[in-house]
């Protein structure tokens, strides 16, 4: 799909030259060449594709196998826009091949524990939506990377949850769900631009043994400054900055999550 070798990706990525090559390079090289895409072709992609796409991010890791999340995808016209609108209108949602609501699901546990004279009373606690979250970023992760692996790019889309009131409503979530990330699939559009985003240093984020607090960034701002630049974002800003003032807004719509939360019987204890 897109064409960087490893040695190249891993430059982009961390501004520096690869400690690996041969083989196992480009068996990993793929995976570090992943970047948003956010602009897609009309080919359309089958329902039989989208079928084992499925069954890749069904074949993820699942706690306890207990299987904790589901998946909604959204193709009738009026509702493809109706779900974009609630995402803050990105032209991705419309214009993906397909669209998928990826939801934490306690739902179908509870029910299947009821049908056998259990009590499924722990799945109001803070553990039980945790591993529904892990499961379904795992599963939608497993999904991309089968996708990409077929030329087929993806966007995730976290405005998902700008109203999960409104999510829940026109995707008819029952009680203990909620739509917690979507994902747009598709493939790129001819001549798409998107690239490589450089990330954390990894003495930023790799720890052996125990945490290190005083690792710091490295050159990882001055390096943001440069991709910012090249991207016509924020010419001057660094990653510092710009985070910063993101953790640092109001949450709009997010805020009612906690409350919805609380509503749907999820993360109370």
């Amino acid at each position: 799909m897109f064409g960087e070798k490893f040695g190249e990706a891993w430059r982009l990525r961390y501004g520096s030259e690869s400690p690996l090559s041969g083989d196992e390079a480009d068996q990993l090289a793929r995976f570090l060449t992943h970047r948003s895409v956010r602009s897609y072709s009309d080919r359309e992609i089958s329902r039989d594709v989208i079928a084992g796409l499925v069954a890749a991010a069904q074949s993820a890791a699942t706690s306890s196998n207990l299987q904790m999340w589901s998946v909604v995808s959204v193709q009738d016209y009026a509702r493809r826009k109706e779900i974009a609108k609630l995402c803050a209108d990105q032209n991705q949602i419309h214009d993906a091949s397909w669209f998928f609501a990826f939801c934490v699901d306690l739902e179908r546990i509870a029910r299947a524990a009821d049908a056998v004279g259990e009590n499924p009373t722990a799945l109001d606690s803070a553990e039980f939506y945790t591993m529904g979250v892990v499961d379904a970023a795992l599963a939608a992760e497993r999904m991309v990377c089968a996708a990409e692996s077929m030329g087929i790019a993806g966007c995730y889309i976290g405005a998902l949850r700008n109203d999960v009131y409104a999510v829940k409503e026109l995707l008819g979530l029952p009680k203990r769900t909620i739509g917690i990330f979507g994902l747009c699939l598709g493939y790129p559009a001819e001549g798409v631009g998107a690239e490589i985003k450089p990330r954390l240093n990894q003495d930023s984020v790799w720890f052996e043994e125990v945490y290190d607090l005083e690792r710091g960034l490295g050159d990882y701002d001055e390096r943001m400054v440069e991709f910012y630049e090249s991207q016509g974002m924020n010419p001057g800003v660094n990653w510092s900055q710009r985070s910063g003032r993101r953790v640092s807004g109001e949450l709009g719509g997010r805020k009612a999550i906690r409350g919805f939360l609380a509503e749907q019987g999820l993360d109370l204890r």
